[in-house]
């Protein structure tokens, strides 16, 4: 027992010392940073040092079939390749529990999706049987984290044959069955740091979904700007706030909040107008 004990100082000691100058920094929330290794009480995720310049990767994108039809299963299919040298990417680090998180947004705001595409021995990410509910233009967001890499927030456009959809019907509504929401400033300013403060009712039998408390997809109403974003302060309490920057004046942003009670997932959806500072 004394022999273990003295290796053990004695490894311990061998250690090289931590770089007192050293900064941890949440790959997902660049902002999060401090002088000690452990994980982001944001998002979950390790807290890592000496992190690589933000660098975008590709994503491809192809459908099976390639006309895509209002009503008919698709099956989609993701390849991430290099920003160099066009290489296929086959290592990925897991992000709140998956390798792939994907969104789907129809053109009327009307259509969400959020999954999971499977990564298969080919080195590609599918997801099989979507179905499309109506004609028009879809985004897809892609968030996947290469090795040695960035975290990759990646949009694609899907088309589905036919006439364009009505335009987006905007909600004033700030309460809904599940939740309510407050704005500060209670007009948002485009390019400024806007909080959302939701209120869950009940406020019982709340759980971590996909390793926190909850997710938020933002949607501008042109589908340009597509945002995902974790809490900014989340404790298991009925209260949850998100912070988020609406970047252009005189657009509806579309936000959809998903969280966990007793093991059922919950979606609610809020539209919130950005202004400017007239």
């Amino acid at each position: 027992m004394k022999r273990r004990v003295f290796l053990g100082a004695l490894t311990a000691n061998l250690l090289p010392a931590q770089d007192p100058n050293t900064i941890f920094i949440c790959p997902m929330d660049p902002d999060v940073r401090q002088h000690d290794p452990g994980t982001c009480p944001r998002c979950g995720m390790k807290l890592a040092s000496g992190l690589p310049e933000p660098t975008e990767y590709h994503l491809d994108l192809t459908t099976t079939p390639r006309a895509i039809r209002p009503g008919q299963p698709i099956n989609l299919t993701f390849a991430v390749t290099d920003p160099w040298k066009h290489r296929p990417v086959t290592k990925f680090q897991v992000v709140h529990e998956r390798l792939f998180h994907m969104f789907i947004v129809s053109q009327d705001l009307e259509f969400f999706l959020h999954d999971h595409p499977v990564f298969a021995p080919d080195g590609q990410f599918h997801y099989n049987n979507l179905v499309l509910p109506k004609p028009g233009m879809y985004r897809v967001l892609g968030d996947f984290y290469p090795d040695a890499a960035t975290p990759q927030l990646i949009s694609k456009t899907l088309l589905v044959a036919g006439p364009a959809p009505a335009p987006m019907q905007v909600s004033e509504a700030r309460k809904s069955d599940a939740m309510t929401l407050a704005t500060v400033p209670e007009r948002p300013i485009a390019g400024m740091n806007t909080q959302l403060h939701f209120t869950l009712t009940p406020g019982t039998g709340l759980q971590q979904y996909l390793g926190a408390w909850a997710h938020m997809l933002v949607a501008s109403d042109d589908l340009i700007d597509l945002i995902h974003l974790h809490p900014f302060i989340a404790d298991g309490s009925p209260q949850i706030q998100f912070n988020a920057t609406l970047p252009r004046p005189d657009h509806t942003y579309r936000v959809w909040v998903q969280f966990q009670r007793n093991g059922t997932v919950n979606t609610e959806r809020f539209d919130v107008r950005a202004t400017d500072l007239r």
